[in-house]
């Protein structure tokens, strides 16, 4: 069984957080004129891969705090070679406070700092102002009481995904195929065909999750790939009757993507329920004759 979570009405309030603009909203006050600069070249993500899977992360923002409050939020710029450069008025040492930021539900009005995501924290950062003070490239990880119920990134041959009709999601061959996503930890991708024979796919994950308390923060992140819309959803056992919930569709991308799902706030409907799974599901399109589906770096974490 699932530990209980946080109260959901916590993360309502990262939610609403996550709907300010990115604009810092750090105010000039007294006799401080003249800011200090941060610059970041990154936020990366570090994982011990046999238990938390692989580093793929898709942080886009840097939510900053100074003595605990607020400053700005400040998106990356889309290049990695062009540094995230803020300012903050301050001078001498103060504490520095900087909060991974996600796209929920890959919404770009819709973003929170990552709540599984710990914080990168200088307790005395020494800000000098009128310079530009680099932090170069800074990593987080998941905090140590993150739970993961389900990892799937497919570099074992057995696939935690059950087909139910002739359509199946394979790995990627050969091995390192350019087509997979490939880091030092991942060499496969679970790759989707459909055709004009096999038009319609739908997967389900092989294990049920325990539902807990009503309010548990749950999150489905995967990385994808597709020239097809796909289909997320959940299949929900409801005492004695099995609800199917869709989520969201994703949309085409020929370039590989991270997502982060709110599950959360759908298993919340189903106070009585005992548990779910994960549905993907496709379609092939009209006037197209195939398509490719790519997924992978599967996971379903909860605090």
């Amino acid at each position: 069984m699932l530990k209980r979570g946080i109260k959901y009405y916590c993360f309502s309030v990262i939610i609403l957080l996550g709907v300010v603009s990115l604009t810092g909203c750090y105010k000039f006050k007294g006799d401080d004129t003249i800011p200090a600069y941060i610059s970041i070249d990154k936020i990366k993500l570090n994982t011990y891969y046999p238990e938390e899977g692989t580093d793929s992360d898709a942080i886009v923002d840097a939510w900053v705090y100074l003595n605990d409050g607020l400053i700005g939020i400040f998106e990356f710029p889309k290049s990695d070679t062009i540094p995230l450069v803020f300012p903050a008025l301050a001078s001498g040492k103060h504490k520095l406070e900087i909060r991974p930021g996600i796209k929920l539900n890959g919404i770009s009005s819709t973003r929170v700092p990552y709540p599984f995501y710990k914080p990168i924290i200088y307790e005395e950062f020494d800000f000098i102002p009128g310079t530009t003070q680099s932090l170069g490239i800074i990593t987080t990880s998941y905090y140590s009481d993150t739970k993961f119920a389900w990892l799937e990134d497919f570099e074992q041959t057995s696939i935690s995904i059950e087909n139910y009709n002739d359509t199946i999601i394979e790995r990627t061959e050969p091995e390192n195929n350019p087509i997979a996503f490939l880091s030092p930890n991942s060499r496969y991708s679970g790759e989707i065909n459909l055709t004009t024979e096999r038009s319609q796919y739908t997967g389900i994950s092989y294990n049920s999750f325990d539902i807990e308390t009503a309010g548990t923060i749950t999150m489905l992140e995967l990385n994808f790939k597709n020239n097809n819309y796909f289909q997320v959803g959940l299949l929900i056992r409801d005492q004695f009757t099995l609800v199917e919930k869709d989520l969201l569709i994703l949309n085409h991308t020929d370039e590989w993507k991270k997502i982060y799902i709110n599950l959360g706030s759908n298993l919340s409907l189903y106070p009585k329920a005992y548990d779910y799974k994960i549905i993907f599901r496709s379609g092939l399109e009209n006037g197209s004759t195939s398509a490719k589906v790519l997924l992978d770096n599967i996971k379903v974490v909860y605090r």
